[in-house]
């Protein structure tokens, strides 16, 4: 694990970010956009900082092998920040923020519609000082309509949004029923949808010198994300289904289990399906007439699969590999989170990297997948320590002496 260059030019160099959201969704924006080169300042509350802090273990561990105060959760979403602290109740810590807003170009923030009015810091306010200012909002539901002012948390919206409706077993079979994705996915897209917006902003303002106010709200993203089954379901009028690992219009294409695992099959046509069974030592599963093409295995699947299965589960999953990429049957392996760090091709892209770390030595992330050839993601700086920037931040961008930094932080503002 390297600590990639940070010497090549950085495409959003000449950005600076104020970054006033915490947890997962604005957070996963603001990384993209520190990631491509942007001065992301980071304000958190004094004392206690980002939720994902506290949400822990694991924490990120010393040399010594103790736990340090950095939850795991919160270094998957804040490399490259600077964090400052800021308690913006107060009306000095607001006055501060307006000031540091002032020399920023985007705004980002996630908090419930109409509370950072009530301190001046809502995009009208903001727009006053900067009006060419980019102001991202990011909430559950969006600035406006029925629900506008309720919390979303990425669970409730994948339910809200259909994506459990179509994730996990067939209701009609054992474990059948709604689950939810093993990762936040509804947050992290909205933080990739976020970053768009934002970038599409920027080029806007560099054209014509407007800024804008960007709403994002989680539901949005997760019907947007519903893709084809969305589209299916608007030229059909018909709900989907859940069909767990399989597939509604392709026999086999699931997984299966071995003697000592699972394993992906995903036989995309009738020659394939025909080579994967006699790899099994199964031919005449291919010449059964119930079973010859694959509308018919569709049509007969409840019958073909417990065989299919029977015969699976007669080998390891590595030698079903072997066998199956010999004879071009389109196969793989379920890799738990291990394995995928242990995997060559994991290793050979340079997917896992480690950056130094004040408390922890050093820490380990996951880098930037954007790989670019003139101006590549950097991913240089580990997540921040609470307030590790503060002193830094307002003397280098509001010019602050020591004697006034001191006063703020007398005063609880820091």
């Amino acid at each position: 694990m390297t600590n990639p260059a940070s010497t090549s030019p950085k495409a959003l160099g000449h950005i600076r970010v104020l970054d006033l959201s915490r947890v997962l969704a604005g957070p996963w924006c603001s990384q993209n956009l520190a990631d491509l080169g942007a001065d992301v300042i980071k304000i958190e509350r004094p004392g206690s900082g980002d939720d994902t802090r506290a949400w822990g273990p694991p924490y990120a561990r010393d040399a010594e092998g103790r736990d340090t105060s950095e939850a795991a959760y919160y270094l998957s979403a804040n490399r490259g920040k600077r964090s400052v602290t800021v308690d913006i109740a107060s009306a000095e810590g607001q006055a501060l923020v307006r000031e540091l807003a002032r020399h920023c170009d985007v705004v980002l923030e996630n908090f419930k519609v109409g509370h950072l009015k009530r301190y001046g810091l809502d995009y009208a306010s903001l727009k006053a000082i900067k009006p060419d200012l980019v102001y991202c909002s990011i909430t559950g539901f969006g600035q406006d309509g029925p629900y506008a002012h309720r919390a979303g948390y990425d669970f409730l919206i994948q339910g809200m949004g259909g994506l459990m409706s179509v994730t996990g077993e067939r209701d009609d079979l054992p474990g059948g029923g709604p689950q939810k994705v093993g990762v936040a996915l509804t947050d992290l897209m909205t933080g990739m949808y976020a970053t768009i917006a934002v970038l599409a902003a920027l080029t806007h303002r560099d054209r014509s010198g407007e800024g804008q106010h960007i709403d994002m709200a989680l539901l949005d993203t997760q019907v947007a994300m519903l893709a084809n089954v969305g589209s299916n379901y608007l030229n059909s009028g018909k709900p989907p289904k859940r069909w767990g690992n399989a597939h509604p219009n392709i026999v086999p294409y699931q997984t299966f289990a071995c003697a000592d695992g699972h394993i992906i099959v995903a036989t995309g046509n009738d020659g394939q399906y025909q080579k994967f069974v006699e790899a099994g030592g199964r031919p005449e599963l291919a010449r059964d007439p119930r079973f010859a093409t694959n509308p018919l295995r569709v049509q007969n699947r409840d019958e073909l699969v417990p065989m299919l299965a029977e015969m699976v589960r007669s080998r390891r999953r590595d030698e079903w590999i072997e066998m199956l990429e010999a004879v071009g049957v389109p196969c793989g392996p379920i890799n738990d989170v291990g394995e995928v760090f242990a995997n060559p091709q994991v290793q050979a892209r340079g997917v896992a990297i480690e950056l130094p770390h004040p408390a922890a030595g050093k820490v380990k992330l996951v880098r930037s997948p954007m790989k670019m050839s003139a101006t590549p993601a950097t991913s240089d700086k580990a997540p921040p320590m609470l307030g590790q920037h503060t002193d830094e931040v307002l003397r280098e961008v509001l010019g602050k002496d020591a004697a006034q930094i001191d006063a703020l932080r007398a005063k609880g503002v820091v």
